[in-house]
């Protein structure tokens, strides 16, 4: 008796096991969104340079040029999203 009952536990293990496996598969992202994901990481971290920059710098033509990279990159940001 109790062996049959061990048996079924093992069996009911191995299915969520199973199905935990085809759930990560049906999760997996495709190539594209991992590139996407890559691209929006990127300009995430060049837009954290560049605010960081713009806050050290008292040179006002460089401020202006750093702010027309965060604009640039604002809309490249935009593009990615939608």
């Amino acid at each position: 008796m109790a062996r049959g009952w061990e048996s079924k536990s093992v069996e009911e293990q191995i299915n969520e096991r199973e199905a935990e496996a085809q759930q990560l598969r049906k999760e997996k992202p495709s190539r594209l969104e991992i590139e996407q994901r890559s691209k929006q990481e990127g300009i995430r971290l060049a837009r954290s340079r560049t605010t960081a920059a713009m806050e050290c710098t008292h040179d006002e033509r460089y401020r202006a040029l750093l702010q027309r990279t965060l604009d640039h990159l604002d809309s490249e940001l935009a593009k990615l999203v939608t």
